[in-house]
C-alpha cells in the first residue's frame, strides 16, 4: 500500500514557496504522491470552502514537476466537464510525458452550480459530459482515478477508471456496497476492477469519536490506525491522506495542517516502506 499527500493549492497561505516545500517535504519522507485539488473559478459557493487565490492544477503540476524527481503527481479531483476533451487530453498526456509517466489524472464531475453557471456549463448534464469526455481522452491517457460515491460514479470508475478513487467514505459502506458494487459493475463490462485508492481526511482527537458517525482517518491515533489497516485489508493500492476539512480558518497556518500527517508518519505509517507501522 503507498500513500499519497493532498496539497493546499487555494487560500491566502498557498504561496508558490508552501506549494514547493510540502511537496518536496513529502517526497523527501517517502510519500509516492502528491495531489492538488481543482477550481477555475471562485464563485460563492466554492469561495466558502475553497478561497482564493486558487491554482489551477495542471499548471502547478507542471512547475512541481521540475523540482521533483520521484514522487507522482495528480489531481484530487479535476472536474472534467470545465475543460474541452481535446485540450484535457492534450494537457494530460503532455504532461505525462514531461514527468516521464509521474501524472495521475483523478476526475470528477463537480458540485458547484455557480461556477457551472460562470463557466457555460450545464450542471444537470455534467455527469453525460464526464463520461463522454472521458470515453474520447482514454487512448492517449495517463492513469485515471475516478472520484465519487453515488452509483453513477461506480458505474463511471468501473467503465473508465484505473482506480476508484472515492473520497471520505464510511469503512461498513464500503465493505457492504462500494467495493461490491465496482466489481459487479467491473465483471457486467468484463473489465479488470479497477484499483481501490482512497482520499481521506483527517483529524486526530484525545478521545475516541463515536463510531456511528466516524469516517476513516478521524479519531485517536489507535481509531485511525485500526482504520488505515482495514483499508488495506480492503486491498487499498493508495491512501491520500487529506488534512483540510473544509473550514477556511484552518488554512491560516500551513504547518497546523500538516500536523496529523507528521503524527501518522511517527506512529502510524512507513510510506517509503509501503507499510503500516
Amino acid at each position: 500500500m503507498k500513500f499519497g499527500l493532498n496539497v493546499i493549492n487555494f487560500g491566502p497561505s498557498a504561496l508558490a514557496a508552501a506549494m514547493r516545500s510540502t511537496v518536496l517535504w513529502a517526497e523527501a519522507v517517502g510519500f509516492h504522491l502528491a495531489m492538488l485539488s481543482d477550481h477555475v473559478t471562485v464563485t460563492p459557493d466554492v469561495g466558502r470552502q475553497y478561497p482564493e487565490p486558487f491554482y489551477e492544477p495542471f499548471t502547478t503540476i507542471a512547475w512541481l514537476a521540475g523540482a521533483t524527481a520521484r514522487i507522482a503527481l495528480g489531481t484530487t479531483v479535476v472536474i472534467v466537464p470545465y475543460r474541452h476533451p481535446l485540450l484535457l487530453a492534450r494537457m494530460t498526456a503532455q504532461l505525462n510525458e514531461f514527468t516521464s509517466g509521474r501524472l495521475i489524472l483523478g476526475v470528477g464531475v463537480g458540485w458547484a452550480t455557480a461556477e457551472f453557471e460562470a463557466l457555460g456549463v450545464p450542471f444537470d448534464r455534467r455527469g453525460r459530459l464526464t463520461d463522454a469526455y472521458l470515453a474520447s481522452i482514454r487512448p492517449p491517457h495517463p492513469p485515471v482515478w475516478v472520484g465519487g460515491a453515488s452509483p453513477a460514479a461506480i458505474r463511471r470508475a468501473a467503465r473508465y477508471g484505473d482506480a476508484w478513487h472515492p473520497l471520505n467514505a464510511r469503512l461498513d459502506w464500503l465493505v457492504t456496497t462500494g467495493l461490491p458494487m465496482l466489481r459487479q459493475q467491473a465483471d457486467r463490462l468484463r473489465r479488470p476492477v479497477p484499483a481501490f485508492a482512497p482520499r481521506i481526511k483527517l483529524r486526530l482527537s484525545e478521545q475516541p469519536l463515536d463510531e456511528v458517525d466516524r469516517r476513516p482517518g478521524q479519531g485517536t491515533l489507535d481509531q485511525v490506525r485500526g482504520d488505515l489497516a482495514a483499508l488495506a485489508e480492503l486491498g487499498a493500492e493508495y491512501i491520500v491522506l487529506d488534512a483540510y476539512l473544509g473550514n477556511p480558518v484552518e488554512l491560516s497556518d500551513p504547518g497546523a495542517l500538516l500536523h496529523p500527517v507528521q503524527v501518522l508518519l511517527e506512529h502510524a505509517i512507513d510510506p517509503s516502506g509501503e507499510r503500516l507501522r
